[in-house]
This record gives C-alpha cells, structure tokens and sequence, in this order.
C-alpha cells in the first residue's frame, strides 16, 4: 500500500485502529472485538478486519501475536485518582505481581467513577488488546458500575464482593475480620465500651470495618457506642475527639491518619494514651510503629492482595472455574497505644 493510499496512517504516523476500520469498512468496535476473539463477529467481518490488519502492518508484532494466541500478555488495571495509602499500595502491588507473572500493565485512573468514564476506559483497555483486567474499587459505586460493565475478557475486582450476576470476581483483604481482630484484642485487656471513629460514607473499607467492629461487640455481649464519622485524614481525627462517648475506654480508629489524630487530642485534653485512653488504628502506615505512643493498628499484606488478584485472572484467562471471592487475611499489630483500661475507685460508676 502506498503511503498516498487514504486508508493508509498519516505521513510520520504508525497505522492505528481507526485505519484499519476505515479500510475494512467496519467501526473501530468491530475492530476491537477482531482483536480480542469476540464470537459475535461474523466470519466475513473477521477476515476482512485481519486482512486489513497485515495490509497496514498495524501493530505488526502483538497483532500477529495476538491472531495467532489470541494473547496479548497485557492486563488494564483500573484505579481511582487517590492519594491514600491502600489504592496506592494496591496499584503498586498489583503491578508488580503481574510483571513477575509476565504480563505487560496499562494503567488508566479515574477521579469518578461514573459509568460513562468506566465504561471509556474500559474500551480502552479493550482496543489495546488486553487479556484481563483488575479494578481497583474504594468506593461503593465503583463496584456497582464495574460489575454491570459487560467485557469480552476475564475481570477481578479488588473489592470484597461484587453486584449479584456480574461475571467479574472479588479479591480483596478481609477488612472485616481486621477490625474484629481489633476489638478481640481490646476487649481482651479488659475494656467494655469501645468507641469507633468510622470512615467516610460509601468507602468499602469503611463499611467492612465498622462492620466488623460491630459483629465483634455484638459476638462478645458489648455495647455499641455512638458512632463517630471522620474523613480518613489526622484533621478528622483530631475533631472526633469532641463526639466521643465519655465513659469509653478505648477507641478504634478506621485507619491509622484518624487515629494519630486521636491521639494528638486526647494528649490536649490532659488524657494519656494508653492510661487513660487506648486508641488502634488500621492500616500500620510507615510512621504508625514511630508514633508516640507507638500506635497499635491492623497490617494489610498488599503483596499478598496483588498475587492474589493476578493469580484469580491469570486462572481465569487460563479457562478455569470462577472461585469465589478471595480474601487475604490480615494481621493485628500490638503496640504501646493499647493497654488495659484505667482502674476505677472501689465504688465508682461509669464515667
């Protein structure tokens, strides 16, 4: 084809997808769906698109891979615009895992996830060829639009669970038990009224361990304090202090920030922590075990989150039965901020 025929790339240009619609009279869908072994395209469709394909040389290489293993070794990896420490050390970790596996990444991040935005990127990935795809899903809506989207190819969301029907999977760390982890370990020191300082509404992490602080409370015969909301930063932290249940003795925080907050003022307040006050965290974040007093929180294993999304969509890519979801168990680390509850005077009621 010469470099002056219109269904040729620009002068300077590789070939891309559009020109290969455009010379085999079809969308760049179809295209997409050529590429990726859709079993709805049509026969005659299929071997116009691929004859187009080795015409303009586009992507010579992983086409000609790809035609011939239907594999690109390429997964999209989907990921919220944050800067929180557990979509960051999940992006990394999956990455990771899927290069020590072979795979090729192609990163796309969203700052909402509506399903306009999901679903463009999602073709994206789609028109790259890829074999899989892992979302990384914080927040409730998230898991709702990613498990409606229909894609050709396997897909693990890191969430605990997915909407009922969707073809996608769940890996996530067991966020649930982690709290439950907690409260065993405070009411093991003895401490009977235990506050929470909950995440943001709608963030899955915060759901499951808010759950998890109540199923523990429950399971044990305790009480459930008032609920207290922050926003995942030490600020909000900071302000619940203000909200708290008085006569509680120790206090959960739904990540580490929240927590260091917490700790910054009851010390204000003249409380000493633990004396006075336990406080845990979650997350065990660089600067937890370096805190004053060294805060107790939960360690999520992200390296362990990320082999395990690979591994769920290497397994699926391979033509293996769907698992049901995967959690990673994560491990309480005990540290100088918990300890057991102050003593009170013979006689005396609670605070």
């Amino acid at each position: 084809m010469s470099p002056d025929d219109p269904a040729a790339g620009a002068a300077g240009r590789a070939p891309g997808m559009l020109d290969v619609a455009r010379l085999a009279g079809v969308s760049h869908q179809t295209v997409s769906r050529v590429l990726n072994d859709h079993p709805s395209v049509r026969p005659e469709t299929r071997a116009r698109v691929e004859t187009a394909i080795r015409e303009l040389g586009y992507r010579r290489n992983s086409a000609a891979r790809a035609l011939a293993t239907r594999r690109s070794s390429t997964v999209g990896l989907l990921t919220a615009t944050s800067s929180r420490s557990g979509p960051v050390s999940t992006l990394v970790a999956v990455e990771q895992a899927s290069r020590a596996a072979g795979l090729w990444v192609s990163v796309a991040s969203l700052s909402v996830y509506d399903p306009a935005s999901v679903r463009s990127a999602l073709d994206h990935f789609l028109d790259q060829g890829v074999d899989g795809i892992v979302v990384i899903a914080p927040v409730e809506e998230a898991v709702q639009v990613a498990s409606a989207v229909a894609v050709d190819v396997p897909m693990v969301i890191v969430a605990p669970r997915v909407e009922a029907g969707s073809r996608a999977l769940a890996v996530a760390v067991d966020q649930r038990q982690g709290a439950r982890l907690v409260v065993r370990h405070l009411a093991g020191l003895g401490h009977e009224r235990i506050a929470h300082v909950a995440g943001p509404v709608g963030w899955l992490d915060a759901i499951e361990r808010e759950g998890g602080w109540r199923e523990e409370l429950d399971a044990l015969g305790l009480a459930a304090p008032d609920l207290v909301r922050g926003d995942w930063t030490a600020a909000s932290g900071y302000a619940a202090v203000r909200a708290l249940d008085p006569s509680a003795t120790a206090v959960f925080a739904s990540n580490d920030q929240m927590a260091l907050g917490l700790v910054r003022a009851l010390v204000e307040q003249g409380r000493r922590v633990p004396d006075d006050v336990s406080v845990a965290g979650f997350d065990d974040i660089e600067t937890a075990a370096f805190a004053l007093p060294p805060l107790t929180t939960v360690r999520q294993d992200f390296a362990e989150l990320g082999l395990a999304a690979v591994r769920t969509l290497v397994g699926r890519m391979a033509g293996q039965p769907a698992p049901p979801a995967t959690l990673v168990q994560p491990a309480l680390q005990v540290r100088s901020s918990t300890a057991p509850p102050p003593r009170r005077p013979p006689g005396a009621g609670a605070r």
